[in-house]
């Protein structure tokens, strides 16, 4: 797990966009997409590279790590729709390129079970892209979620749902129920970058990053993953004991290895 501290959020997304266009740039890809207000920095990024620099993802193709059950593909909240209209819908992805979760299936564990088929039959993801919640959560596993755990039928806790009020004009409309990618698919990724930015993300970026590997913080998970980025801004890291450490070792490590 390597540890990047910017200056900014801006920082951030730029830094970020730089690892997913040069995944992209290298061939056919496969692109993890979060949704959320923690990637929109990252997304317009590549949307200006698409525009004015040529980055093409018309050879590559995108997962959502989750969708609200109940909410058709077609709901201005879904998570189908929001990535359409933050990113997707604004490059050039193939027509069938873009894969979601059926948050209408009527059955959900099936639709789990197809999900994951389909994800390994495409190859496997090549990078994806994390937010994490001020529980630490990662896609919509809440704490205690099994750090083994498959796409599933997941109900959210509280905190989440007054997160992700601000999403909808009532907050009452807020889903109970997702489905989700679990801890356990989203390792399978090769590499992860997991964003944050802001003072209310810097209690779980310490506790996934410094704390014990523990279903309490779902996002721990990923200090067992072999090729974990963590781009953080000042504020997003004002908890970390060995921030110093991290800045050092970054600014002295050599170019030509990437992140």
């Amino acid at each position: 797990m390597e540890i990047v501290i910017l200056p900014t959020a801006a920082d951030v997304a730029r830094t970020a966009a730089d690892a997913i266009e040069q995944q992209v740039r290298s061939g056919p890809s496969v692109l993890g997409l979060a949704t959320g207000s923690t990637p929109l920095g990252t997304y317009q990024e590549l949307i200006e590279r698409h525009r004015s620099g040529g980055l093409s993802f018309a050879t590559s193709q995108a997962f959502l790590l989750d969708e609200y059950l109940g909410l058709a593909s077609t709901h201005p909240q879904s998570y189908h729709s929001v990535i359409r209209g933050e990113f997707t819908d604004s490059v050039d992805f193939g027509a069938d390129a873009v894969h979601g979760l059926d948050g209408t299936a009527k059955d959900p564990a099936s639709e789990a079970l197809r999900y994951e088929a389909s994800i390994e039959a495409a190859g496997g993801v090549d990078v994806q892209i994390l937010g994490i919640g001020t529980d630490g959560h990662i896609g919509f596993n809440e704490p205690m979620s099994s750090l083994a755990s498959r796409t599933r039928i997941k109900t959210l806790t509280r905190q989440t749902r007054q997160d992700n009020a601000r999403f909808f004009e009532n907050p009452a409309d807020v889903p109970d129920h997702v489905l989700t990618q679990g801890l356990g698919t989203i390792g399978e990724a090769r590499h992860i970058l997991l964003l944050a930015m802001g003072e209310s993300k810097a209690e779980a970026i310490a506790a996934a990053v410094e704390g014990p590997v523990a279903a309490m913080c779902p996002a721990s998970a990923l200090q067992l993953h072999p090729h974990v980025t963590v781009l953080v801004d000042e504020a997003a890291a004002s908890k970390l004991a060995h921030r110093d450490y991290y800045q050092d070792t970054f600014g002295r490590k050599p170019q030509w290895q990437g992140l």
